[in-house]
C-alpha cells in the first residue's frame, strides 16, 4: 500500500523522463533503419523495454552504452528474424498496436501477448483495418484480445477512414504501409498525436500530410539517426497539477514536449485560470520542447471542448484532480476512449477520488465535476485497478488533501515514470510505502 501525505509547497527545478509514445516508436523505426540510430533520453520504463526485448528477440542489436545513450543497429525493413518465443508486451497497448501493424507485413509467424489488463483490452479495432489491407491476425473472441497471432502476409495500401481518433490505430495502419505494395492513407475524425508522421519524416520516409488525413507509399527506406527524446508532457501533468494545487508552490519543469498534439491539459489548466509559463521553446528530433514554470493557482471549473478531448486522453485522471479542487462545476464528454485504456478511467477515478471527498458523477463518456475549492479531505483508501495514471492521480490527491491518501492494488507506476516518488519527494512531497496499512 502507498502513501501520500499532505504538503505545503513543492519547490524546484526537475527533468521529467523521456516521453513514451516517442520512446517506442523510436525503438521500433531504429530498429527498421539501416544504419545505427543513437537515442538519448529514452524513457526506460517497463512499457518501452519490453518494446526493446521484441526487437531484440527478432534480431536486432540494441543497448544502452556508457554515457547512457541507447544504440540500435537497424537490421532494414526486411532485416527482422522470426522470434522463437511469444513476444510478451507486458502492460504495454501501444507495444502491441503497434507491433500488430508492423508483424502483419513481416515474412514469418509471431504471437503477441501481454498482462491480465492488457489481454482485457480491445485490438480489434487495428485487427480490422489491417485485415483490409490482407493481413492474417487470430484472437479471442473473433480477433478482438489478445494473445495475437500473426501470419505474415502480403499487404496492400489502403484508404482508411479510421471511426476514433486514435494515434495508435493511425500508427499501426501506417506502419503495415510500411511494408505493403502502393500508398496507405488514414483520415481520422479529429486530429490525434502526430508523433509518428514527425518520426517517420525525420528517418527518412517520405509522409503526405493534408488535413486530418496522412499517408505513405511502402518500401521506403529509413535511415538511422541521432535524436534526443522531449520529457513526457503526460508526465509533467502530475508535478505541474500537484504544484497547481499546493499553496505557495514554484516548480520548473525543464526539456518538456509541447506537441501541439500532445498540449490539450495545458491548454485546459490555462483555460481555467493556471499561472503556467512557457519558455524557452525549442527543438529536439523534429519535436517542439519548452520549460514550464508552474504556480499555485486558483482554478475555475470549465466544460472541455470536445476537439480538445483526443489531445488530452492520457491526462484525463490527473485533470480530474485539478477540476475536483478548482471553483465550480467541470464538465467533459466525448472521452468514452477512456473506459477502455489500463482501467476504466472514467470509473476508477470517480471511485477514487470520490473517497477522498471529491464530487464525480460519472457519465457514459465522460464525467461531471462539482469542484471543493477549499480542498479534498483525503483520509481514504483507494483502489489503482492495476493503472499507473490512476495511481499517480491518487498520489497527487494525498499532496493537495487535508489528510493523506493511501493507494492499494497493483500500481504499475514504473511502466511510465520511473523514478516518481523520488522526483516528487525532491520537490517537497512525502510519498512512500504504507508498512502499517499493510500489516492491518
Amino acid at each position: 500500500m502507498l502513501i501520500s501525505h499532505p504538503t505545503q509547497g513543492l519547490h524546484g527545478t526537475i527533468e521529467l523522463p523521456g516521453d513514451k509514445s516517442i520512446s517506442h516508436r523510436a525503438v521500433i523505426l531504429g530498429s527498421l533503419a539501416d544504419g545505427e540510430s543513437v537515442i538519448h533520453h529514452l524513457l526506460e520504463g517497463e512499457d518501452v523495454l519490453k518494446t526493446v526485448g521484441a526487437f531484440r528477440a527478432m534480431g536486432v542489436d540494441a543497448r544502452r552504452d556508457e554515457s547512457g545513450a541507447w544504440r540500435i543497429r537497424g537490421v532494414g525493413l526486411d532485416g527482422l528474424s522470426e522470434p522463437l518465443d511469444v513476444l510478451d508486451m507486458g502492460n504495454s497497448g501501444t507495444a502491441m498496436r503497434l507491433l500488430a501493424g508492423l508483424l502483419a507485413g513481416q515474412p514469418f509467424f509471431s504471437v503477441l501477448t501481454g498482462d491480465e489488463s492488457l489481454r482485457g483490452r480491445p485490438m480489434g479495432r487495428v485487427a480490422l483495418p489491417l485485415a483490409r489491407m490482407g493481413a492474417r491476425i487470430l484472437g479471442r473472441d473473433a480477433n478482438r484480445f489478445a494473445p495475437l497471432a500473426i501470419q505474415g502476409s502480403d499487404l496492400t495500401g489502403i484508404d482508411y477512414i479510421s471511426p476514433v481518433a486514435s494515434a495508435q490505430v493511425k500508427t499501426a495502419v501506417l506502419f503495415a504501409g510500411l511494408t505493403a505494395s502502393g500508398r496507405t492513407t488514414v483520415t481520422e475524425p479529429a486530429l490525434s498525436r502526430d508523433h509518428t508522421e514527425r518520426m517517420l519524416t525525420a528517418f527518412g520516409v517520405p509522409v503526405e500530410r493534408q488535413g486530418l488525413s496522412v499517408a505513405v507509399t511502402g518500401h521506403s527506406r529509413l535511415k538511422g539517426l541521432e535524436m534526443t527524446v522531449p520529457g513526457d508532457v503526460s508526465s509533467a501533468a502530475f508535478p505541474m497539477v500537484a504544484a497547481l494545487l499546493a499553496p505557495g508552490s514554484e516548480v520548473t519543469l525543464k526539456g518538456v514536449g509541447v506537441n501541439p498534439t500532445r498540449t490539450g491539459l495545458l491548454e485546459l489548466l490555462l483555460a481555467m485560470g493556471a499561472d503556467i509559463t512557457v519558455s524557452n521553446p525549442r527543438d529536439a528530433g523534429g519535436e517542439p520542447v519548452a520549460d514550464l514554470v508552474v504556480r499555485h493557482s486558483r482554478l475555475k471549473g470549465i466544460e472541455v471542448p470536445p476537439e480538445v478531448v483526443p489531445r488530452a486522453i492520457d491526462e484525463f485522471p490527473v485533470f480530474a484532480l485539478a477540476a475536483a479542487c478548482a471553483e465550480g462545476e467541470t464538465v467533459v464528454t466525448g472521452a468514452e476512449e477512456l473506459r477502455v485504456k489500463e482501467s476504466d478511467r472514467i470509473r476508477a477515478i470517480a471511485l477514487g477520488l470520490g473517497a477522498q471527498g471529491a464530487r464525480i458523477e460519472e457519465l457514459a463518456d465522460g464525467m461531471r465535476v462539482t469542484g471543493r475549492p477549499e480542498g479534498l479531505e483525503g483520509g481514504g483508501v483507494a483502489e489503482a485497478f492495476g493503472d499507473h495514471r490512476v495511481a499517480m492521480t491518487l498520489m497527487v490527491a494525498g499532496m493537495a488533501a487535508r489528510a493523506p491518501v493511501r493507494v492499494t492494488g497493483k500500481a504499475n507506476i514504473e511502466t511510465s515514470f520511473p523514478g516518481f516518488a523520488s522526483l516528487m519527494n525532491g520537490l517537497g512531497g512525502r510519498i512512500g510505502q504504507d508498512e502499517q496499512g499493510e500489516r492491518r
